[in-house]
C-alpha cells in the first residue's frame, strides 16, 4: 500500500500539457521593454462573456495563474502614471465599460486571492467588437514611436489598453546612467547625450553642459559644432558662429573628421548645415570621390535629383573599383 501511495503521488508531480497554453508578447516602445504572460483558454462552444467569465466579477484575464504585465521603465497606461515593475492583470468585465486592474500582487493563482488593497492602479476601457477568435490571445497594435495599444482578443470581443512611454525622459535617463560608467570618460559619450537631447528638443541647458564636458576631455570638430548647434538652438547666435569659427580653425583636420560631421548632421535633419559642411569638403579636397559623392547623397536627401546625379556621376568617374557598383546602382535609381 505504502509503495502505492508513493507511486501515485510521484506521478501527481510530473509535468503534463496544460488545456490553457502558456504564452507571452513583448514589444519596445524606445527603451521601454513591455510584456505579458499569460495563458490562453479556447472558447470551445462554451457562452464566454456572462457564462464561463462572468459579469461583475473580477477575472484573471486569461487562464490559470496571474496573467502578468511587465514595465523596464515608467509608463503611462490610460492616462495613468504606473511605475516600472511586473503587475498582476486583472479585468472586471460587464456589458458596458470594463474595469482593468494592474496588482501589485503579481504572484496569486489568477484572481481568486485577488485583494483590492494591493491594486496599483484601476481604470476603465470600452471593448469593441472582434471577428471570432478561438484562442485568448493579446496582441499590440497601432504601435507608433512613443505608444502602442495592448489588445485582449478572445470570442467576438476586443479590449484595448493604451500605452504611452516619455521616450526622451527614459531615454535621457539610460543615457545617463551608462555615463556613470566608463562612457563617462570618453568624450563620446557626452557629444552623444548632448545630440540627442538637442535632436529632441530636450532641456537645451542641459544639452550646453552635456557638450563642455565633452569638450573637456577631448575638444574637436565633432563637438565644438554640437555646442555651435545648441548655442544657435537657443537663440545664441553670436555665440553660436563662434564655436564653429572655432571648429574649423582646430589644426589636423581631415577630410574624413569634415565628411562624418556632415552626416551628424544630416542624422539630426539638419540638411543644409550638412550641405555646407560637403561643399567645404569639396573645396578642400577636390580630387576626393568620397567628398563628391557625399555631396550628391546630401543633395539627394533634399530632394535635387538633377544636381545630385551629376555629382554621382563625377563620383563615379574618379572612385575606385569596389565603389563603382554601389553608386551605378543609386545612379540607376535617380530618376
Amino acid at each position: 500500500f505504502l509503495l502505492f501511495v508513493i507511486s501515485i503521488s510521484a506521478q501527481q508531480n510530473l509535468t503534463t500539457p496544460q488545456a490553457s497554453q502558456k504564452a507571452s508578447i513583448s514589444q519596445r516602445i524606445g527603451l521601454t521593454d513591455i510584456e505579458v504572460v499569460y495563458h490562453r483558454p479556447t472558447v470551445n462552444n462554451r457562452v464566454v462573456w456572462g457564462g464561463i467569465v462572468p459579469y461583475d466579477q473580477v477575472w484573471r484575464a486569461g487562464a490559470n495563474e496571474n496573467t502578468t504585465i511587465s514595465f523596464s521603465t515608467d509608463v503611462m497606461v490610460e492616462n495613468k502614471k504606473v511605475a516600472a515593475g511586473t503587475y498582476g492583470l486583472h479585468m472586471i468585465p460587464t456589458k458596458n465599460t470594463w474595469t482593468i486592474i494592474l496588482s501589485k500582487d503579481n504572484a496569486a493563482w489568477g484572481s481568486f486571492f485577488y485583494n483590492e488593497k494591493n491594486d496599483a492602479v484601476r481604470f476603465t476601457v470600452t471593448p469593441a467588437t472582434n471577428d471570432f477568435q478561438e484562442w485568448l490571445s493579446y496582441s499590440f497594435d497601432q504601435l507608433s514611436a512613443k505608444a502602442t495599444t495592448l489588445t485582449l482578443k478572445w470570442e467576438k470581443l476586443s479590449v484595448p489598453i493604451k500605452i504611452e512611454v516619455d521616450v526622451n525622459e527614459t531615454v535621457i535617463a539610460s543615457m545617463e546612467k551608462e555615463l556613470t560608467g566608463i562612457p563617462g570618460f570618453f568624450w563620446q559619450g557626452w557629444n552623444q547625450i548632448a545630440l540627442y537631447a538637442l535632436t529632441n528638443n530636450y532641456n537645451l541647458e542641459k544639452a550646453s553642459a552635456w557638450v563642455e564636458k565633452s569638450i573637456a576631455i577631448n575638444k574637436n570638430l565633432t563637438n565644438l559644432m554640437t555646442k555651435s548647434l545648441i548655442l544657435e538652438s537657443m537663440g545664441k547666435s553670436q555665440e553660436a558662429q563662434r564655436f564653429k569659427k572655432e571648429a574649423f580653425a582646430l589644426p589636423g583636420i581631415d577630410e574624413a573628421q569634415v565628411n562624418a560631421l556632415g552626416y551628424q548632421l544630416m542624422g539630426i535633419g539638419k540638411t543644409e548645415e550638412a550641405l555646407k559642411v560637403f561643399e567645404k569638403n569639396t573645396v578642400d579636397h577636390p580630387d576626393s570621390w568620397n567628398a563628391w559623392d557625399s555631396l550628391a547623397e546630401g543633395l539627394l536627401t533634399k530632394g535635387d535629383r538633377v544636381k545630385s546625379k551629376q555629382l554621382y556621376e563625377k563620383a563615379l568617374g574618379m572612385a575606385p573599383d569596389n565603389q563603382k557598383d554601389r553608386i551605378k546602382g543609386i545612379l540607376a535609381n535617380i530618376k
